[in-house]
This record gives structure tokens, sequence and C-alpha cells, in this order.
């Protein structure tokens, strides 16, 4: 097979993506990859060392198509603490439904591929939690919320909505007042962050 044109790892990240969807997890290889890209397995070796790293990069990947807009959110000091949680996690819950309901097989191809590579998903959660911990800190600081210890409370508000963005619950998402219940959930979290 020809060499083919020069190579990135994000030119074979989304063309994995392509096979991935076609092929789904279980039968997708990395010749599958290199014949989609009009290359050699070789060349796609040469970017990712084996078969299980680059599932590892593409796992990686589509974890953090979600992570720069939730990082805007955190880091948004424009916004009051409270509405900056409710803003992230109601924009965490339309990340994860988009996702699902644009690519479907996709959608289930990632959850064996965050399964196989849970390093991927700890980082990923890791991520997440740091985002909130980071509000509910600017809360302390500003009095908007009482906290001993932000990084507990942002676990603890995380598990909380476990429903809203882990994939197992991805059926649920659909359903017609899955919006108006996280609103519900938030509104009892950031009360019950409030000083007494």
């Amino acid at each position: 097979m020809p060499s083919g044109p020069a190579l990135d790892a994000e030119t074979i990240l989304t063309a994995t993506e392509d096979v991935l969807r076609r092929h789904g997890p279980a039968k997708a290889t990395v010749l599958d990859v290199a014949r989609a890209l009009g290359v050699s397995h070789a060349s796609v070796y040469r970017h990712f060392p084996s078969k299980a790293a680059l599932r590892e990069a593409v796992a990686r990947r589509w974890l953090g198509r979600a992570r720069d807009p939730l990082a805007a959110v955190a880091s948004d000091t424009r916004q009051a603490p409270a509405e900056r949680l409710r803003t992230w996690l109601t924009t965490l819950f339309a990340a994860k439904r988009a996702l699902l309901s644009e690519d479907p097989e996709l959608f289930a191809t990632y959850r064996v591929l965050t399964a196989e590579h849970s390093s991927a998903a700890a980082d990923h959660v890791a991520d997440l939690i740091e985002h909130l911990r980071v509000i509910i800190a600017d809360g302390v600081t500003s009095g908007d919320f009482a906290s001993p210890d932000p990084t507990a409370t942002a676990r603890t508000v995380f598990d909380a909505t476990v429903a809203y963005h882990h994939p197992a619950h991805a059926p649920e998402w659909q359903t017609p007042d899955a919006e108006t219940a996280l609103e519900a959930i938030c509104t009892l979290l950031i009360d019950g962050l409030r000083p007494r």
C-alpha cells in the first residue's frame, strides 16, 4: 500500500471515528483505519504505537469535546457563582445529550471505549470536578456558598447530578421532563450551598 500523504494525529483520529462508526468497536481495526486513509498500517503506528493507544486517544478526544465550553463557564467570573453552577450543569447535560442525539451509533461506541480506557474516563471526571471546585470555591470567597471543603462539595454535586451526564443514563435524557427535572435539582443544590 502506498505511504500516502503525510499524516498527523488529528487526521488519523478523525478517520478512526469514521471507521468506528461503520464497523463498531468490536470489529474496527488499525488496518481499517489505514485503508480509509489510503496509507499503510505502519503509517498509523508511527503516531499511535498500538490499537489500544489509538482507541484511548479517540476516547480522550471524544470526552474532551465538552471540556472547553465547560471550562469557559467555570472560569467566567462575570456570572455569580450560583448562576455559573446552574449554567455549568445545564451545559454539561446539553453537551452529553447532543452527542447522543447527533450520532447514537458513535455514542454507543464511545461508551465501550471509555469503559476499556478507564483512565481516560477518570481523567475526564477529575477535570469536570475541578471545574465545579473552582465555581464552589469562588462562591465561598464571595459569600454566596458555604463549604468547608470545595473539592468534596464539588464531588457531591457531580454525584448528585450523575443521571444527567453519565452515559448509563442516556435513555432517560430524551424524556420530555429531563430539563425541568435538572433545573429543579440545580435549584435544590444551589439552595443547599447557601450560607445558613
